[in-house]
């Protein structure tokens, strides 16, 4: 099931990533553009000069950069580095009761407050016997060998969310942690021990909790137009098995 499609993309080559937020990349007709980077992380095992990419146009003409970086194309397939996709796929594959691991959920929100700590939960929803259901999405692109991997660096931010949703849990809701395994070389998930080793700890304290953790397998399926336009779009067709690189 298609869950998000863009069309009308651009493909081009890339050149360099620097200051986080900018890519420089030259298009077909020989011509350089730099596009905004939404993806601050890291980006490790994501890029390297020369990959293929996929860009898409601003709806705002007078947005100072024209172009976003959708994905790249890495030796394995493609990986999706916009880090607003994550929320929208999940989000409308709970509104479609097909978000992989959680079924039945209706009355789907976004972006709503909650917790001790004022956070924001990504998405929120309710099962069929009304309890809150808080899911938690983080986009998921570090790689090392048949592994994704989560964080791609130290995340106070992310260990924090944890703690939020296993408090949610302890007050009788349901909760979830949704990650996005944005890349399709993989077929197991970990967290990241050695890059974070106390998010990796909390991630473990979370599914003994009760909080779910959801190892989104992600298929990225792109197309290319007859006028040399590109389609990409998103499905989930399962979970990846949580396997402990220990």
């Amino acid at each position: 099931m298609i869950l998000l499609q863009k069309t009308d993309l651009v493909l081009g080559t890339l050149l360099q990533r620097y200051k986080r937020f900018l890519a420089d990349v030259r298009l077909g007709d020989g011509s350089v553009v730099t596009a905004h980077c939404t993806n601050t992380g890291t980006m490790k095992t994501c890029w390297e000069p020369g990959d293929r990419v996929l860009l898409e146009r601003a709806a705002n003409p007078d947005r100072k950069l024209k172009y976003t970086w959708l994905a790249v194309e890495r030796p394995g397939g493609w990986v999706g580095v916009e880090t607003g996709v994550p929320n929208r796929v999940v989000a409308e594959a709970a509104r479609k009761d097909a978000l992989p691991g959680l079924a039945g959920l209706r009355n789907v929100r976004t972006e709503v407050r909650y917790g001790s700590e004022k956070s924001r939960i990504d998405v929120l929803a309710e099962d069929a016997a009304g309890r809150q259901v808080y899911i938690e999405v983080k986009n998921t692109t570090l790689k090392e060998g048949a592994w994704a991997l989560f964080p791609d660096a130290v995340t106070e931010r992310g260990t924090k969310h944890l703690r939020e949703l296993q408090a949610m849990v302890r007050e009788g809701h349901r909760a979830a942690i949704a990650l996005f395994v944005h890349r399709t070389d993989v077929d197991r998930f970990d967290a990241a021990r050695e890059v974070d080793p106390v998010y990796a700890a909390e991630l473990d304290r979370a599914a003994e909790t009760g909080v779910v953790v959801l190892p989104l397998a992600v298929r990225l399926v792109t197309s290319p137009g007859a006028d040399g336009r590109w389609q990409l779009s998103w499905e989930l067709p399962g979970l990846l098995p949580w396997v402990p690189r220990r």
